[in-house]
């Protein structure tokens, strides 16, 4: 599925479930998990059948009470949204298709989030949605059934449930090595500081030789550096597109940014799953939010 032209030819093809049978409702986290997840969110569509697709993001504590479904990676393999759910760091945009109805709660994971959260590998293991209990142990089962129970009988809101995965998060995460957790921020600061950063400026940062910072930028954020600011210029870019407005400087800054304008049209649509023309497409609320600018917070920008 990392194919340029598949994901706009799927989307032409398959067309996706419109904002009018959605509801999305997103949760700013409480401060004591700020450093690991970027939103919390509950997501629901009582359709028979639900199309939508994930921009290429970190990764993703999903739980699922009603849909069942999959997720169609690069590579062109596919893996089932089981109840508890991992969704691993994502190398491109990501189709979804569920037949409803589909209700989901959870919490969306900074890079830092993902590292002290679950301690994998984030390039060994993306492009992936894995069952949860498995990596982050008993309690999760026994938390998330319960909350997918209480979900279900409609004793707690899906607000509550997000509240109570961030809970977990913020009593599981694991310390990272002090010298890493500066990597990852330099590392941030050196994709928002410029739409086409110069993997040679990452060299010697914080004292690592260039070798070993390609291997922990992979390790934490799933893609080597280069692959990496592919991936935050195309969400860059569309985040700024997708806006109801596109100022002057923001329109020649994306410009200059692409080779052209198809170079700009694929890559967009590799790692978001649109094209340009559509990213203002009021019909898809799920890519629209999670491509928003303040979901880019690992970015300093």
């Amino acid at each position: 599925m990392a194919s340029d032209a598949v994901l706009p030819a799927a989307e032409a093809a398959q067309g996706f479930t419109p904002q009018a049978l959605i509801a999305v409702d997103y949760i700013p986290p409480p401060a004591t998990v700020t450093p690991f997840v970027t939103t919390l969110y509950h997501f629901r569509c009582d359709e028979a059948v639900i199309r939508d697709i994930q921009p290429a993001a970190i990764g993703n504590l999903c739980f699922f009470p009603h849909g069942k479904g999959e997720m169609q990676f690069a590579g062109g393999y596919r893996d089932p949204n089981h109840e508890i759910g991992l969704m691993t760091p994502l190398s491109c945009a990501t189709p979804i298709e569920v037949v409803g109805p589909f209700h989901a709660f959870g919490a969306a994971l900074t890079p830092v989030g993902w590292a002290a959260l679950t301690g994998l590998h984030a390039g060994d293991h993306r492009d992936r949605l894995l069952p949860a209990p498995e990596i982050l142990g008993p309690d999760l089962e026994t938390l998330g059934q319960a909350l997918l129970s209480a979900y279900r009988n409609g004793t707690m809101s899906g607000r509550d449930c997000a509240l109570a995965v961030a809970d977990f998060i913020a009593g599981h995460v694991r310390p990272i090595n002090p010298r890493h957790l500066a990597l990852i921020a330099a590392t941030g600061r050196w994709l928002g500081g410029s739409f086409n950063p110069a993997v040679s400026d990452l060299s010697g940062i914080e004292g690592y030789s260039a070798r070993q910072v390609q291997r922990l930028v992979e390790r934490y954020f799933g893609l080597t550096p280069r692959a990496l600011a592919r991936k935050y210029r195309a969400l860059r870019a569309a985040a700024l597109l997708s806006a109801p407005e596109l100022s002057f400087e923001d329109e020649a800054a994306i410009a200059e940014a692409f080779f052209d304008q198809s170079h700009m049209i694929r890559e967009i649509a590799q790692f978001v799953g649109r094209t340009p023309a559509r990213l203002g497409d009021q019909s898809k609320p799920y890519l629209a939010e999670m491509i928003a600018a303040r979901n880019l917070r690992e970015l300093d920008m």
